[in-house]
Formats: structure tokens, C-alpha cells, sequence
């Protein structure tokens, strides 16, 4: 067991990291990812008339930011060995989305929620309550586990098919490779979270030249926009869908310098969403008091379109007063409808918003600033559209905040504003993070020895020596901790390994030197050694809920083995989902307008066309592994029958126009 000896050194490396900074050139370009918990989105630096700005790249759906959703669908013609599961391809973003309804056990969102984490974690069971995809504990890890399969992903492989759809959209927009990338994550992630992140972009075939937090990458683009006009001390309240973080910094003559940061990775949009969906099942129990209520929780498909209309209706109370719910047929022949006023929100959620307080307060004490002292306070993640919200920060601070950022794009622009501070494109501008834990060693008696503390700059290095706790003991365990509290127990360990060898001693003789080096990612390498003997031994913190080294090698094998084949079913699959929505938006406005259109000559043709074109759809789903199979003749067929719909509604509505303009003129 280790006791403290004395402190011996401590070399902060800004000087080394100005410098470094300043000569480092990166030929590719540099892509800045914001990875959200409800939505991503990517942005590069563009040169246009000789003025770099970071720009937003849309998605091959025509979109700004992505779902961040991931599902899988089965491939039922396709069973594995043991003959009794099937095989899945991935669908990501938009067109996952909308399918949630209808796959809800294998559609997984909000998953960044869990990345980095331990399956005992108090947050990860609670969301085991509330997901309707099941989480599974593997080695003690929260991993996520597909439906009648025994196939399991982590959320780090979750992310990382975000992250490669991220990446080959950047690609077709930029018409260039791209394998490099800066990906930001909440300023109060641990080092299992961060390294979680990195180990996704390394399974999606990007190297991550930094992980950057993602107010530091908010105040970055708004520093940009006007470093003259925006400099000052500048505080961001970030509340996104899963996490929320609030971050001091000072910006100065292009120097970005993060004085403190704080939050918590367990509130954010999807807690306000559960509250609504609690709200909504209690309206309709109460109009249908002969239902069971566990019977209609345990329905994946009924909850699915509770959480939908509930984040609907959030979204609708940012803008309006009062909002009108209704799902048909929720429940047999039972339907919702219930009217939602703005005030109702807020005092369902104000505990919620009043979690956020405490850690401002604290962020400003780490700063040494009171709250009249902040220049500007950036809104930053789409639940600070909420008025409640931006309310509640305006009586923080003593004034309003500033909303003329892009709540949901400014991290990502200020994630390729740092990626273009890393090529080389932007140049004269430094940033200066702090790492958001307090990290340090297990020392006699379950004491935690803190060696480095919360707001520190990185990267960072500090040495202490320690000494043996025994007489006569020959090896000392080293524990890497990350928390606030007096005792190990109570924070969370996040490595560990052994330095043997040492020559017996009286306890207290023996110099141990323990150093902490944190790289400007927050990811943290531990060294020790013995001075008399000279024995040394280190590691770079594995985070005990990341991938191993190992099993993100065998991972990108399997997905290089696979790779052409899995783009060729993924691309097909895509093809034949864009045409079954089509289908079905085509006949659920058949079924709306069809007093109207049913007496068009071609309507019973078009009607006929449509029952083919599901039932080919079908049959290819059932066989859809099959790649002998031409799908473009769906695609034909889609495409003919879109255009007949068209022409219908077109002359359709062209004589009921003319037919109008007759009345008119009687």
C-alpha cells in the first residue's frame, strides 16, 4: 500500500503546446464532428475568397444535422450456424428514424448516454427501464443486444456506424478522402467516455487527432465569428439530448483558455422527453381507467409512439403556448388526445431545469468570478430553445443570453475550426482546455491521493513520490482514480497496474515517483518508479468500459473482410427502404384524399400498381442477402409509380379548382 511522500514536480506544457500548435501541419482535410447524443453533425473549413469559415456539410439526405440513431434490420433469408438466429444490416439517421415505430427493439438511440460505461452504473439502470432496446451487461460493460439474436454491439460500435455514415457524406460533398477527423464529447466525460469516442472513430476509419469538449468547441465558433468583438470572459450553458455541461472560458487576442467546466453526463432532452411520455400514459389510463398500465409499458411499439409525440410536442412548446396531442388507435380502438400547455411543461420538468443551477454556480467558484463579471453566456444544444430554459440562464447570469448561435451546429463548426487549427489552415489561434476531473491514486487506508485537480490545463504534467506503507514490501499496486471524494471508494477507478521488484525496506524508505502525463484529448498515460532499484513500470489508462486494443483490431478486420459485400447490401437496403416509405406515404394520402381522388380513371390502376410493387417488396425482403436479385427494378417501378400518383394529384386538383371557380360564378 502506498503512502504520500512529497511533492517533487509539476511542468505544465502550454508553452511546449503553443509551439507545437503553431508548426503543425496536417495535409488532408480535417473534418470537425459533433457526435450528439440525439443528433450529429459534421462541418469542414472552406477557403472562399481567400476567408476560412467553417461550414456545415449536409447529409446524403439533403440534411444539416443526423439522427443519431442506428438500427438494424434482419435479414430473415440469412440465418447464422446454429441455424435459429439471423443476420442484420445497419440503417443510420433519417431512414432509421422513421422505421423506430415498426423495429423498436433494434433501433438504439441515445446511446452516447451509455458509451464508456459500466453496466452497475446508477445511470445505465435506469435506462435499462426506460429504452425499449435491451442492454445487456458483457464483462461488465453496458453493451446493447439485438432482438431474437445473440448478437451484441457495444456503444462504441453503435457510434462508430454514425460516425463512418458521417464520414462517407463528407466524402461525396468534399469529393475527397477523409480519414482524419476532431470529434467532441460533454466537457464532463471521464476518461473511460473519452477514450470510448476514440476508440468509435478508430472503428469508423478515422484518425482522431483530438477530442475536444463540446462548449470549448461552442465558444471556438463564436469566438471566430468576431474575435475582436467577442472577446472577454464567456460562459456556455450547453443542454443537449442526453448531457449537460457548462463551461467558463476567456478569450483573449485569439487565445481560447477554458478556466472551468462542469455538468452532468446524465440530463439532458431525453429525460425531459420520459416525463412527457409519463404525463401522456397517466392522461390515458385516466380516460381509460379498465387498461393495465404494465401491459401497455411492456408494448415497444406503443411506447415508441409515445416518445415520438412527446418530443414532438416539446419541440412545438418552444414555439407556441399550447399544443394539441393525438395518436389514433393508441391502443386497440382507443385513441389520445389531450392539449399540453407551455406552463404544464414547465412545471412538469423544473426540477430538471434546476439540476442545471448547482453546477453553473460551482463552475463560476472554480473561476473565481461572479456571475456580473460574464461578458456573454452562449446557448448551446436544442433543449435551450425551451423559453423556461433560457428564462432560468437570464436569472443566473443577470442578463440574457446571447442566441445568435446555431444551437445545434455551432459545436460542430467549432469542432472543424479546431481540426483546421490542427492542418494548418487556421493559423494564430490557441486553445487552452482543462480536464473536468480531479484525478489521483489509492494511498493507505482507501485514501484518495489527488495528484492532478479538477480545471487544470492540458495537457499536463505532474510527478509526486510516494512511499511503501509496510515493512518490507516488495511491490505496490498502483489505482488510477477520477472523482471529488476523500475515498477511493466513492470515485471511480479507471486503471491499474503493478510495480514489483522494489528491495525490501522499512516502510517510508523507498521513493516511489507516480506521474501523470494528460495529452490535450484528456486521455491520461501513469508511470512508476522505484529510485534505488531503478525498477519502472507505466501504462496508458484503458478504461475498464472501453474496447480493448484486441477487440478493435478483430472488429476492423472483420469489417475490411466485409466490406464490399456489406455496402453492397447496405446500398440495396437503402434503396428498397426509401421505396417501401414511399409506399406507404403514397397510400396513406390515397386513404386520406380518397373521395376526392377515387374517381380519377386511374386511380384503380394506380391502386392495383401499388399492392405489385409491396408484395415485389416483400418477396425482396425475404430474400434481400440474396444479391443475384435486380433491384432496380423496384427502383423502376418506384419511380414510374411516383409519377403516376403525381399526375393524378395534379389533375386532381386541377379539377376541383376549375370545378370551384364554376360555383364561384354562380
Amino acid at each position: 500500500m502506498l503512502r504520500r511522500f512529497t511533492t517533487t514536480t509539476n511542468h505544465n506544457r502550454i508553452a511546449r503546446l503553443c509551439i507545437s500548435t503553431l508548426k503543425r501541419t496536417i495535409s488532408s482535410k480535417v473534418i470537425g464532428i459533433d457526435l450528439g447524443t440525439t443528433n450529429s453533425a459534421v462541418a469542414y473549413i472552406r477557403d472562399a475568397n481567400d476567408k476560412k469559415s467553417a461550414v456545415i456539410i449536409e447529409s446524403d439526405q439533403g440534411q444539416r444535422t443526423t439522427p443519431s440513431i442506428v438500427a438494424f434490420s434482419r435479414n430473415s433469408s440469412n440465418k447464422t450456424s446454429t441455424g435459429d438466429e439471423y443476420e442484420y444490416s445497419s440503417i443510420v439517421g433519417t431512414l432509421a428514424k422513421r422505421q423506430a415505430i415498426i423495429n423498436p427493439e433494434n433501433t438504439f438511440f441515445a446511446t452516447k448516454r451509455l458509451i464508456g460505461r459500466s453496466f452497475n452504473d446508477e445511470e445505465v439502470q435506469r435506462d435499462i427501464k426506460l429504452m425499449p432496446y435491451k442492454i445487456c451487461n458483457v464483462d461488465g460493460k453496458a453493451y446493447l443486444k439485438l432482438s431474437n439474436s445473440n448478437e451484441v454491439k457495444s456503444p462504441s460500435e453503435i457510434a462508430s456506424i454514425l460516425l463512418k455514415y458521417l464520414k462517407n457524406c463528407s466524402e461525396s460533398y468534399l469529393n475527397e478522402p477523409i480519414d482524419k477527423a476532431v470529434i467532441t464529447v460533454p466537457a464532463y466525460f471521464n476518461d473511460s467516455q473519452r477514450q470510448a469516442t476514440k476508440d468509435a472513430g478508430k472503428l469508423a476509419g478515422l484518425k482522431v487527432l483530438r477530442v475536444v469538449n463540446e462548449p470549448t468547441a461552442a465558444a471556438l465558433s463564436f469566438g471566430m465569428d468576431d474575435i475582436k468583438k467577442n472577446s472577454g470572459i464567456i460562459a456556455v450553458y450547453d443542454l443537449g439530448g442526453g448531457t449537460f455541461d457548462i463551461s467558463i472560458l476567456d478569450i483573449e487576442d485569439g487565445v481560447f483558455e477554458v478556466r472551468a467546466t462542469n455538468g452532468d453526463t446524465h440530463l439532458g432532452g431525453e429525460d425531459f422527453d420520459a416525463i412527457i411520455v409519463n404525463h401522456l400514459l397517466d392522461q390515458f389510463i385516466k380516460s381509460n381507467s379498465e387498461l393495465d398500465r404494465e401491459l401497455i409499458c411492456a408494448n415497444r411499439e406503443i411506447m415508441q409512439r409515445l416518445r415520438e409525440a412527446a418530443e414532438k410536442c416539446k419541440i412545438e412548446l418552444s414555439h407556441v403556448h399550447e399544443t394539441t396531442i393525438k395518436l389514433p388507435f393508441l391502443y386497440d380502438d382507443k385513441h389520445l388526445n389531450i392539449t399540453l400547455k407551455e406552463s404544464e411543461l414547465d412545471g412538469m420538468t423544473l426540477h430538471l431545469i434546476n439540476k442545471t443551477i448547482e453546477p453553473v454556480k460551482r463552475a463560476l467558484k472554480d473561476s473565481d468570478i461572479e456571475p456580473d463579471d460574464v461578458d456573454d453566456v452562449i446557448l448551446v444544444g436544442g433543449m435551450t430553445r425551451m423559453p423556461k430554459i433560457r428564462k432560468t440562464v437570464e436569472n443566473l447570469f443577470g442578463k440574457k443570453p446571447n442566441i445568435t448561435v446555431n444551437p445545434d451546429e455551432t459545436v460542430a463548426l467549432g469542432a472543424a475550426i479546431q481540426g483546421g487549427i490542427l492542418s494548418g489552415e487556421i493559423k494564430n489561434v490557441l486553445l487552452l482546455d482543462v480536464t473536468p476531473l480531479t484525478l489521483g491514486i489509492e494511498t493507505f487506508g482507501g485514501a484518495f491521493a489527488p495528484l492532478i485537480p479538477r480545471n487544470t490545463t492540458v495537457p499536463v504534467t505532474k510527478t509526486e513520490v510516494f512511499s511503501t506503507g509496510v515493512d518490507g514490501q516488495t511491490g505496490v499496486d498502483i489505482k488510477v482514480y477520477q472523482g471529488e471524494r476523500g475515498l477511493v471508494r466513492d470515485n471511480k477507478l479507471i486503471g491499474d497496474f503493478k510495480l514489483t521488484g522494489i528491495p525490501p525496506m522499512l516502510k517510508g524508505i523507498p521513493q516511489i515517483f507516480v506521474t501523470f502525463d494528460i495529452d490535450a484529448d484528456g486521455i491520461i498515460d501513469v508511470s512508476a518508479s522505484e529510485k534505488s532499484s531503478g525498477k519502472e513500470q507505466s501504462i496508458t489508462v484503458v478504461p475498464k468500459s472501453g474496447l480493448t486494443e484486441d477487440e478493435i483490431n478483430k472488429l476492423i478486420e472483420e469489417a475490411n473482410a466485409n466490406r464490399s459485400n456489406d455496402n453492397l447490401i447496405r446500398q440495396r437496403l437503402e434503396l428498397i427502404t426509401k421505396a417501401d416509405i414511399m409506399i406507404s406515404d403514397t397510400e396513406l394520402s390515397f386513404a386520406k384524399y380518397k373521395g376526392l381522388i377515387s374517381k380519377d380513371d386511374q386511380y384503380e390502376s394506380i391502386v392495383n400498381e401499388l399492392k405489385e410493387l409491396r408484395f415485389m417488396i416483400n418477396k425482396f425482403k425475404e430474400n434481400e442477402n440474396d444479391l443475384s436479385i435486380d433491384v432496380n427494378i423496384i427502383k423502376k417501378s418506384t419511380d414510374s409509380l411516383q409519377n403516376k400518383a403525381f399526375k393524378l394529384f395534379e389533375r386532381v386538383t386541377k379539377a376541383q379548382a376549375a370545378a370551384d371557380q364554376k360555383e364561384s360564378k354562380k
